[in-house]
C-alpha cells in the first residue's frame, strides 16, 4: 500500500510531534510543520520526514507555506491543523489581528483554503485541534479581534470555538467535493503550549499538577484515530470529538448561521481569498 501524505502543523512539540512519530511508525509519509526551526528539524530528522517552518502570527508565511506544500505534494491525504496556543496580553500581529485568534483560527483557515484544490482532489480529511476550552468562549462576529473585551482565557476559548465552527462550515461547503473534517479535544496534556500565556492555565502547566495531566502520546490518541480511520464509517464528518467519541461543545458551535458568518468574515480578514462558496 502506498503511504499517505499527512501534513501536521504544530508538530515540533507536544501532541503534534507525538502524532507525527506514531503515524510515521505506521508507514505514513509525514510532513512536519512548526514555528521553531531547530525543534521542527529535530522531529523531522527523527522520523525521516520533510519539514517546513512557518510562524502563524504572520499570514504571509502561511501563504508561502501553502504554496510550497502545493508545489511539492500533488496529493495531501490528511491535513492536521494543530498549531496554536494560549497567548499573553492582547497583542496585534503584523497583519493587524489579535494574536490568539490569528494563530489558532485565521492561520489554519488560510492554510486550508489555500490548499483546497489539492485537498478536494485528494478526498482529504482535515482535522482541527480544538479544546474543551471552547466552552467558555463567546464569539462576537463584529469583534473577532477582541478590541472591545479581552481576557487571555476568553480569547483562547473563543478561538477554540472558532475551530469547531470552521470544521462545521468546511463540511457544509466541501463535503460533497470529497473533503471530510473533524475537530477534537485532546484533553489536558502536559505540554509547553501555555508557556507564553498570562492565563491562570500557565500555573497548572508549571506546577506539580502537570504530573496529573495526560502525556502527549495520550493527548494525540484521538488525533491519530481520526487520521487513520474512515470518515463516514468510524466518525462523522463535521463533528467535534473527545476520547474517540462525539463530544458536547459550546452552544454557539451548533449555530449554522454563525458558522457561515465566521467563514465569510475570516475570508475578509485574511484578505485575498476568493469567497469559497460551494455549500452542499
Amino acid at each position: 500500500m502506498t503511504a499517505r501524505t499527512i501534513v501536521i502543523t504544530g508538530a515540533s512539540d507536544g501532541i503534534g510531534a507525538s502524532a507525527a512519530r506514531t503515524l510515521a511508525k505506521a508507514g505514513e509519509r509525514i510532513v512536519v510543520v512548526g514555528r521553531s526551526d531547530a525543534k521542527t528539524q529535530s522531529v523531522a530528522e527523527e522520523i525521516n520526514a520533510d519539514f517546513f517552518v512557518s510562524d502563524f502570527a504572520d499570514l504571509s508565511q502561511v501563504r508561502t507555506l501553502a504554496a510550497e506544500l502545493k508545489a511539492k505534494y500533488p496529493r495531501i491525504d490528511v491535513l492536521v491543523n494543530n498549531a496554536g496556543g494560549i497567548m499573553g496580553n492582547r497583542e496585534l500581529t503584523v497583519d493587524g489581528h489579535e494574536k490568539t485568534f490569528q494563530v489558532n483560527h485565521l492561520a489554519p483557515f488560510l492554510l486550508t483554503t489555500e490548499l483546497m484544490d489539492v485537498l478536494a482532489a485528494s478526498k482529504a480529511s482535515v482535522i482541527n485541534t480544538s479544546s474543551a476550552a471552547n466552552g467558555f468562549g463567546n464569539l462576537e462576529i463584529d469583534d473577532l479581534d477582541a478590541a472591545r473585551k479581552y481576557s487571555t482565557s476568553r480569547a483562547y476559548g473563543t478561538a477554540k470555538l472558532a475551530n469547531i465552527l470552521f470544521t462545521t462550515e468546511l463540511h457544509h461547503r466541501f463535503h460533497a467535493a470529497g473533503i471530510s473534517t473533524a475537530a477534537f479535544h485532546p484533553g489536558g496534556v502536559a505540554t509547553n503550549f501555555a508557556a507564553e500565556s498570562t492565563s491562570p492555565f500557565r500555573f497548572v502547566y508549571k506546577s506539580f499538577l502537570k504530573r496529573l495531566m495526560l502525556t502527549p502520546e495520550q493527548g494525540a490518541d484521538t488525533l491519530v484515530w481520526l487520521a487513520t480511520t474512515t470518515p463516514g464509517e468510524d466518525w462523522i464528518s463535521g463533528a467535534y470529538y473527545a476520547k474517540r467519541a462525539l463530544a458536547k461543545a459550546n452552544k454557539q458551535a451548533y449555530d449554522a448561521s454563525l458558522a457561515r458568518q465566521l467563514w465569510e468574515r475570516s475570508a475578509e480578514m485574511v484578505a485575498g481569498i476568493d469567497r469559497l462558496d460551494r455549500r452542499s
